[in-house]
Parts: structure tokens; C-alpha cells; sequence
């Protein structure tokens, strides 16, 4: 298991280093940005307000953005969760699929290592990566208050963090069960992909409807706290949106047990055996 876990973060180590960096230079930058964005005399109440309403309702935290707390959670907990999401996705809906339409998973399984240590070897590896990713980005932040105005304790940043990597583990998760249930990895990735952008969307969308509110209302960002978390996690929430996540896993794990290996390339929607018997 710890060899596929090894294998797992070498493989991921170009975009782990990118998406490491891009996050980090923009952590750097908004926690630097943040007093002089409010010195410079600008009354970015009334720019804001200038908005259409519709617009604004994207972002329901910018009427407080002069807060530190309205601050995180317009630049960068509104947005950022869809952003490393697609990261997420990604990396779960290659993390099995990959070798198999590559033809190589075969043979892997063919040495003595069962699909059990594989699969929880690779998704660990997948974890390590996401934590790493996090662990970047809070450190951006957490450099920064001496230059800044944010006035955050350590604990307090690392606590904004804490949502943020349940939701991932649910995205990821999500992501690895379609790559089970569907033809191919660009299918999976790229539905989980579109399903949190419209769930981004919706957030504004419900606050501009009213009868959308309850389809948002079950959506795994209803249950994410933002920066709100900076001054108590929600641990039901937490484990709620963990739990979630990990339960989609069992059932990816449940599946590859049981998975016909293809022998290379990607696969293609058919019936179910009973269903094509009963039409022969």
C-alpha cells in the first residue's frame, strides 16, 4: 500500500507544485493587498453598490468586504472551493482510470498486490496531495498578517481550512465513483467539474429566487461555512460533508473489487446483462 502511495504523489507532483505555487502567490498577494486596498480612500461600499443586484448575489458576503471576514470569504472562500474542486476531480477520476485506459492496469494487477492496497494506496496518496495543496495556501495567509491588517491567530486561519478540506474529500470522492460508473475519466472529471460550477451558480441563483433556495438548501455548499469557520468550525457540518465523501469512496472501493479490467483505452455505455438476455 505505502508503494502506491509513493507512486500516487510522484505522480501528481507537477500539479501539486503548480497548483501549490498558484495558490500561494495569490494568498501572498490579497493578504498583502487588504490594507492598502481600504487606505487608498476609496468607498468601495458605494462601487459595489453601483452593481446590479443580480450580480451581487453571486457574492453575499462583499457587503461586509471592509471585514477581514467579508474580506476571505469575497476573494477567496466564495470561489476557491470550484476552483481546487476541478484539482480534486482531476486527480480522483485519473487516480484508477487512468492506468486502465492506458492498458497498464492490467499488468499491475497481474504482480502480487491487491486491488484493496492499490485502491486505498492511491486514494491516501490522493489525501497527502490535497493536504499538502491546503497546507500551502494557509501558509500564504498565515505569513502575511505581519504586513497586513487580517489580525488572525494561526488557529484561526488554519480553522477557515477545515471546511474547505471536507469539501474537496466529497468532490473527490464524487469524482472516483463516476470514473467507476462511467466510460472514462474525461467523462467523470469533467461531469464533477460542471456539477460544482452549477452549484456556484446556484448560490447566486437562489438568491435571486426564492423557490430555488430549497434545491440549494441540499447542496454540498449549503453545508460549507466559508469564512465563516474562522470563528467556530461546525463540526456537524464537518463530518457531514466528510462522511459524504468518504461513503462515496467505500462505494468506488466496493466497485473496482468487482470491475472487469479493460485492456486499454476508454470504455462505452452498455446494457445491463440482464436487460440485454431478456431482449435476445
Amino acid at each position: 500500500m505505502f508503494t502506491e502511495f509513493k507512486h500516487t504523489l510522484r505522480k501528481m507532483k507537477g500539479s501539486l507544485l503548480g497548483w501549490s505555487i498558484g495558490l500561494g502567490l495569490y494568498g501572498l498577494l490579497m493578504a498583502w493587498f487588504y490594507p492598502y486596498m481600504f487606505d487608498s480612500g476609496m468607498d468601495f461600499a458605494e462601487i459595489y453598490g453601483s452593481f446590479p443586484p443580480e450580480m451581487m448575489a453571486f457574492f453575499p458576503s462583499i457587503e461586509n468586504i471592509a471585514s477581514p471576514v467579508g474580506y476571505l470569504d469575497t476573494y477567496f472562500l466564495s470561489y476557491i472551493p470550484m476552483i481546487i474542486g476541478i484539482f480534486a476531480a482531476g486527480a480522483c477520476a485519473n487516480m484508477i482510470s487512468k492506468d486502465e485506459e492506458a492498458g497498464i492496469l492490467d499488468l499491475l494487477l497481474s504482480y502480487p498486490v491487491s486491488r484493496t492496497k492499490m485502491f486505498w494506496g492511491r486514494f491516501m496518496g490522493f489525501i497527502a496531495g490535497l493536504v499538502i495543496v491546503l497546507l500551502v495556501s494557509y501558509l500564504s495567509w498565515v505569513i502575511a498578517p505581519p504586513f497586513s491588517d487580517l489580525g488572525f491567530t494561526l488557529m484561526e486561519f488554519f480553522n477557515m481550512f477545515v471546511p474547505l478540506f471536507a469539501l474537496l474529500v466529497l468532490v473527490g470522492g464524487f469524482a472516483l465513483l463516476l470514473s467507476m460508473l462511467l466510460p472514462s475519466k474525461r467523462m467523470a472529471s469533467s461531469l464533477t467539474s460542471a456539477l460544482l460550477i452549477a452549484n456556484f451558480l446556484l448560490v447566486g441563483l437562489s438568491n435571486i429566487n426564492e423557490n430555488l433556495q430549497p434545491l440549494y438548501d441540499v447542496t454540498p455548499f449549503a453545508f460549507f461555512q466559508g469564512a465563516g469557520a474562522i470563528d467556530g468550525i461546525n463540526w456537524n457540518w464537518f463530518a457531514g460533508l466528510l462522511g459524504v465523501g468518504l461513503g462515496f469512496t467505500l462505494l468506488s472501493w466496493f466497485l473496482f473489487q468487482r470491475r472487469d479490467i479493460r485492456v486499454s483505452g476508454e470504455g462505452s455505455f452498455r446494457l445491463p446483462d440482464w436487460l440485454r438476455l431478456k431482449r435476445k
